[in-house]
């Protein structure tokens, strides 16, 4: 658990869903339902060797079918869906890649311009306090399976930062990132791992 000394016990693992064929080529997944790239299984198969189920007290999945496959193939045959890890809604964005939204809306990011038709950033923010709220309320070590951006903005609602400050978290597929604990202050104990 904390491994800083005295303070709050709880620990949020979290794992980026594996590869499919849009997150490889850049195009916004959101809602679409894509399977993993046979890359995306092999990648995500290898979790089980740094997922012990046994060290998850509470396991968390996005009803998303890439999400659950990693959870599947990281050894996690059941984990408890909520719309909360859902990705972000990127609306009539979805399925397209940024330089394409650029053509339109020059500058465009996820983080400083709005998704028409989707959710904004606070919107996100507060599905993902949510769990947060519940991961710190468990008193252990709590692992989600996610996807890029909603991961990125549990990263910094986690540190109690605004939701646009995930832009600073890079976050590749078929990865593990932990937070916990600096004493009583919320800290990255490991990112992009």
């Amino acid at each position: 658990m904390s491994s800083s000394g005295d303070g709050p016990t709880s620990e949020l693992w979290v794992v980026r869903h594996g590869e499919t064929e849009w997150s490889r080529d850049g195009r916004h997944t959101s809602t679409t339902e894509l399977d993993l790239t046979a890359e995306g299984e092999r990648v995500a198969r290898t979790l089980a060797e740094r997922l012990d189920p046994a060290g998850f007290d509470l396991v968390l999945s996005s009803p998303r079918l890439r999400a659950r496959r990693t959870a599947q193939l990281a050894g996690f045959e059941d984990p408890e869906p909520t719309e909360d890890l859902a990705e972000w809604a990127y609306g009539d964005y979805e399925g397209v890649t940024t330089p394409e939204i650029r053509e339109t809306v020059p500058g465009w990011t996820v983080w400083s311009h709005p998704c028409p038709g989707g959710e904004s950033a606070a919107e996100v923010a507060l599905r993902l306090d949510r769990v947060v709220e519940r991961a710190r309320s468990h008193d252990g070590r709590t692992l989600v399976f996610s996807h890029g951006h909603a991961s990125r903005v549990l990263a910094a609602r986690w540190l109690g930062l605004p939701p646009e400050s995930g832009q600073h978290f890079l976050l590749g597929t078929a990865t593990v990132s932990v937070l916990a604990w600096e004493r009583e202050s919320p800290a990255v104990s490991r990112w992009n791992a």
